[in-house]
């Protein structure tokens, strides 16, 4: 993804505030990047992080100096990053931060920046912990928070934070872009509700853990066309064992989200969201019964996908809920 395009393009605000604090030598200690689901907060935020060491720089890192390379393949020492997006962010996490940044900066720039993704999945230990650290920065010392949902996260922390809100992009758009780039159309449907951003999508329509859950989402819709019995030997041989890690697992649960979500637009008699997969869904929406509680119990289960139940009887009972008469 293109980082710096996408700012000067799609979140001008985001780029004139860290233009301008850069420029100016007025950098804030801590930012906190708010944007919805979609928004790439975590690669706007590595990004700003690269800004504040990049040798480049004009202001803004043109990520080809190599400080910049060394922050991208985690053997910068001055720069750590913690993803929430991934799991629960512990205290000790958090602790190790700042004792770390409590010592002198290793590198010749003085400067040490610490990225935490997604702060509202923070333990309430992990954020008193961080709280406390921003309230005492150390000289050199800079944050770069983001969140997905600002109302879970701790009002004193938000208050020792410049906040900056990112903006979506409509998703017709980052559908035209992620085609006009190489993407399928029925790629570019789907990864949008996830990647509010054309690059983005590209990039991930060829990624494994999308193609292999794509790979058992549609043998899947086509066995619920068939009947009950045939949809469960089919998540039985097939589906169940192409699914073999968590973001598989997660990655088909949110796609056939979706479909459920269209499913019970077509009945509605709205329009669809998921044209390529029209067909499907109308044969669908004339077959399933209780198609809103199945796409509740669907939504439901993506959430027990996060912990570490079985994924086999996660999904058994998917289907069995779905096929249920």
């Amino acid at each position: 993804m293109e980082v710096r395009s996408y700012l000067e393009k799609k979140q001008k605000l985001v780029h004139r505030i860290f233009s301008n604090a850069l420029s100016s030598g007025k950098v804030a200690h801590a930012y906190l990047l708010i944007g919805e689901a979609g928004i790439p907060l975590k690669e706007v935020a590595i990004y700003l992080a690269k800004s504040l060491v990049c040798d480049h720089g004009d202001p803004l890192a043109d990520e080809t100096c190599v400080k910049c390379q060394r922050i991208d393949k985690g053997e910068y020492p001055d720069f750590i990053f913690l993803d929430g997006a991934e799991g629960t962010v512990k205290k000790d996490a958090v602790s190790n931060v700042s004792s770390l940044f409590s010592q002198t900066a290793l590198e010749e720039k003085g400067i040490m920046v610490y990225v935490i993704n997604e702060i509202e999945n923070m333990t309430p230990d992990a954020a008193n912990s961080l709280l406390k650290f921003l309230e005492e920065p150390s000289e050199g010392t800079y944050a770069i928070l983001t969140s997905k949902n600002e109302a879970k996260v701790l009002p004193t922390i938000i208050s020792r934070c410049e906040k900056i809100r990112l903006t979506l992009s409509p998703r017709s758009t980052v559908v035209q872009e992620a085609v006009e780039l190489g993407a399928e159309q029925d790629d570019a449907e789907i990864l949008s509700y996830f990647f509010n951003d054309g690059g983005l999508v590209f990039e991930q329509a060829s990624s494994d853990d999308y193609r292999i859950a794509k790979s058992a989402l549609v043998p899947f819709l086509e066995s619920l066309c068939e009947g009950p019995a045939y949809a469960r030997y089919v998540m039985q041989k097939d589906v169940t064992p192409a699914l073999f890690s968590r973001p598989t697992v997660r990655f088909f649960l949110d796609m056939l989200s979706l479909v459920f979500q269209d499913i019970a637009t077509y009945q509605r008699g709205s329009s669809i969201s998921l044209p390529s997969y029209g067909k499907i869904i109308a044969d669908l929406a004339g077959k399933l019964p209780h198609v809103d509680s199945s796409l509740l119990s669907i939504m439901t289960l993506r959430g027990e996908a996060e912990t570490n139940i079985n994924s086999g009887l996660l999904l058994s009972h998917l289907v069995s809920v779905i096929t249920k008469e």
